[in-house]
C-alpha cells in the first residue's frame, strides 16, 4: 500500500523478512512437525531452508532485474500471460487469508494461557481489530512495526537458547537422545516425510519480502537481504528446536503448545513461560500484520490490472488507504473467526495444512516464472529443480495420514475454484471484454 519510495536499505528488508517469517508457523506449527517427525524435524528444517533459499533467490533475481509492486504475481503474468497473473494473485490471496486464520487461532491458543476461561473467538476478534489498526499506519508504519517485532522475536529466541545452554551446563537435559540412533529414527523416515510440510510452513513469509523489495534503494541488493534473513532464521530455528528437544521428548510435544514453552515448563521456569508466551503473541501478531499487508497489496495490484473490481484499488484519506480492499480482507477474516467457533479443536492443524500447501503452490509458480523469464544457466536450473522436488515431497507427505487430508483437499478445492474462474474469465474476456 502506497507507492514505492526507493529509500529502503537492504538490512531493513532483512529485518522485515525476519518479522514476516518468525511467527506461529515456527512457534506452534513446528510442534506439529516435531510430533510427526521426532528428532528428524531438524533435518526437515534444513531441507525447508534450502528450498526457501532457492525460491527467494529466484524471486530476488526477478526483483533485481525488474522491480514490480505486484512482485511474483506480476512476474507470473509476464512469463505465462494474463491467466497466470489472475490465478496467481487470487491463489496467493486465499493462501494469506488461510495464514491469517491460522495466526488468529494460534494467538487465541497462546492468549488462553493467561485467560483460560475466555472463548477462542473473543481473542480472534480482538487481534483482528488490532491488526487492522496497525495496517492503517500505511507501509512505512508497517515496516517500522515489523522491524520492532523482528528484534523482539530474535531477542526472545536468543534468550531461550541462552537459558537452555545454561541449564545444560548445570547438568539438566537429556543428552542421550542426541547419541541414540533409535531416538532419531523413532518416527521413521515416513514420519519425517509427514512433518516436512510444517517445517516449510515456518518459512512462509519470504514471498512477502517481494512486495517490500520494490522500495529498495538498490534493487540489486534484494537477493543479499534474503540470504542474510534465511541464514539467521535457520540458525535460530534449528538451535532452539534442537535445545528444546533435549528437555522434552517429541511424544510430549502437543500441537496446541510451543515446544519452547514445553521445554521451559520441563526446566521449571514458570516466569519465563509467561514472558515467552507474550513474545509468541507478538510473533503471531506480526505475521497477522504482514499477511494483511500482503493481501491488501495483492488486491490493489489485481484491481489495477482489471483482475479484480476496480473499486478495490480506490484509496481514501491522506495515507491513501485502500479502504475497500481492507473491507474485503476483513470479511475473509470473519470466515476464519466463525470456523474458530465451530471447530476450536481441529481448526489450527487443518488451516495450517491448507495454508502451508497453498503457499507452496505459490512457490512453485515463482520458480516456474523465474525459469521462463530469466532462462538461467545450469546452476539456476539445478537449484530450482531441487526446490521443486522438496516442495512436491512436502505436499505429497500430507497424504500419508488421515489428519492431513482435509487440509490437502481444501487446498485443491481452492485452487480448482480459482482455475475455473480463470477459465471463465478468459472465455468471457474473448467474447464480451473484461470480467471486471
Amino acid at each position: 500500500m502506497g507507492t514505492p519510495t526507493g529509500k529502503l536499505p537492504w538490512w531493513q528488508l532483512t529485518l522485515f523478512g525476519v518479522g514476516c517469517t518468525i511467527g506461529t508457523g515456527f512457534f506452534l506449527g513446528s510442534s506439529i512437525a516435531i510430533r510427526k517427525s521426532g528428532l528428524l524435524v531438524l533435518v526437515n528444517f534444513v531441507l525447508a531452508a534450502i528450498a526457501a533459499l532457492f525460491v527467494y533467490e529466484a524471486l530476488g533475481q526477478m526483483t533485481m532485474q525488474n522491480p514490480q509492486k505486484g512482485s511474483f504475481r506480476s512476474y507470473a503474468k509476464d512469463a505465462f500471460g494474463s491467466w497466470a497473473g489472475f490465478s496467481m494473485g487470487w491463489i496467493y490471496w486465499c493462501s494469506e487469508i488461510l495464514i491469517i486464520g491460522s495466526s488468529l487461532t494460534a494467538l487465541g491458543l497462546f492468549s488462553r494461557l493467561w485467560f483460560p476461561s475466555w472463548p477462542l473467538w473473543s481473542f480472534t476478534v480482538f487481534y483482528t481489530v488490532l491488526g487492522l489498526l496497525v495496517i492503517l499506519l500505511g507501509s512505512r508504519g508497517i515496516n517500522k512495526a515489523e522491524n520492532l517485532f523482528a528484534m523482539i522475536k530474535i531477542a526472545a529466541v536468543l534468550t531461550f537458547i541462552g537459558v537452555a545452554v545454561a541449564a545444560l551446563v548445570r547438568g539438566k537435559g537429556n543428552w542421550v537422545t542426541v547419541y541414540s540412533l533409535e531416538a532419531w529414527l523413532n518416527k521413521g523416515w515416513i514420519g519425517a516425510w509427514k512433518g516436512l510440510l510444517y517445517a516449510f510452513y515456518a518459512f512462509g513469509g519470504i514471498e512477502v519480502m517481494g512486495f517490500m523489495a520494490a522500495d529498495l534503494r538498490n534493487p540489486k541488493e534484494a537477493p543479499k537481504a534474503g540470504r542474510f534473513m534465511l541464514l539467521g532464521v535457520t540458525i535460530l530455528y534449528v538451535l532452539s528446536i534442537g535445545l528444546a528437544l533435549l528437555f522434552v521428548s517429541p511424544e510430549k510435544v502437543t500441537p496446541a503448545q510451543s515446544s519452547i514453552i514445553a521445554a521451559l515448563v520441563a526446566m521449571g521456569l514458570p516466569i519465563l513461560v509467561y514472558v515467552l508466551n507474550g513474545v509468541m503473541i507478538v510473533a503471531g501478531f506480526s505475521i497477522l500484520v504482514a499477511s494483511l499487508y500482503a493481501v491488501s497489496t495483492m488486491l490493489i495490484a489485481l484491481a489495477e490490472d482489471k483482475d479484480a473490481p476496480s473499486w478495490l484499488a480506490v484509496t481514501k484519506g491522506k495515507r491513501k488507504l485502500p479502504i475497500y480492499a481492507l473491507g474485503i480482507n476483513t470479511l475473509g477474516l470473519c470466515v476464519t473467526i466463525v470456523l474458530g467457533v465451530l471447530l476450536p479443536k481441529q481448526i489450527f492443524e487443518h488451516i495450517t495444512t491448507a495454508a502451508g500447501l497453498v503457499i507452496l503452490y505459490t512457490w512453485l509458480f515463482i520458480l516456474a516464472s523465474y525459469l521462463k523469464l530469466l532462462k538461467p544457466k545450469m546452476g539456476g536450473w539445478i537449484r530450482s529443480s531441487i526446490a521443486m522436488v522438496l516442495i512436491i515431497a512436502a505436499v505429497a507427505g500430507v497424504l500419508l495420514e488421515k489428519s492431513g487430508r482435509p487440509g490437502f483437499w481444501s487446498s485443491l478445492l481452492l485452487v480448482g475454484i480459482i482455475m475455473l474462474i480463470t477459465w471463465f474469465k478468459q472465455h468471457h474476456g474473448k467474447k464480451r471484454g473484461q470480467l471486471f
